[in-house]
């Protein structure tokens, strides 16, 4: 007797490996997140244990216009990779750079917040529990905004320049990711400090 060799069927669909750029970025978001989880933890856990003022109900204002435009930052972002896979590289570029004036007037807006805080209130990272932990996060965050705008701002040049094109989707695609987790950790910041907070 002969034997028949088995051999399997293959699908149809062969699978892919995910992208190695967004894999890269889950596992910095998930480290990132990590270290905001700790930050937002300390600041829950050091309110109201301030033995001076002042307190955030005294001198927090709630950040809408900030806040708005840091959220809608996340369309444009989107609408940019959207632009950028049907080969409309300058639309690219002017969707980046409504991405990016809308990230700076949100970091006007905190840097006006700060400078309220420390002119008239005198409420710096020293002052009591409340301005270390409040500074820190805060300024965590608007660290995050800044590194961001930076990597945005080299992602327009190319567009402008236009070095770039539909093959550069992908990692765009990967960078807006990081602008997301950007904007999503500002909810958690907003509701924490703002919104409960006070």
């Amino acid at each position: 007797m002969s034997s028949v060799p088995i051999t399997p069927q293959l699908n149809e669909a062969s699978w892919t490996l995910p992208s190695r750029g967004v894999v890269g970025m889950i596992c910095l978001i998930l480290a990132e997140s990590a270290i905001f989880i700790i930050f937002v933890i300390a600041y829950i856990y050091y309110e109201g244990k301030s033995l001076s003022g002042p307190t955030p109900k005294q001198v927090l204002d709630i950040p809408i216009v900030a806040t708005v435009c840091l959220l809608s930052s996340s369309i444009t972002a989107h609408s940019a990779v959207s632009a950028l896979r049907k080969s409309k590289v300058m639309a690219c570029a002017g969707w980046l750079g409504g991405t990016i004036a809308l990230a700076l007037v949100f970091l006007f807006y905190t840097g006006q917040e700060w400078y309220h805080l420390i002119r008239n209130f005198g409420l710096t990272i020293k002052t009591n529990l409340f301005g270390t932990t409040f500074y820190s996060l805060v300024g965590l965050h608007a660290t995050h905004v800044v590194v961001g705008v930076i990597m945005l701002t080299v992602a327009m040049i190319a567009a402008l320049r236009k070095a770039a094109n539909e093959h550069h989707a992908e990692k765009l695609e990967v960078l807006s990711l990081y602008w997301h987790f950007v904007d999503a950790v500002w909810v958690v910041v907003f509701c924490v400090v703002y919104l409960f907070g006070r």
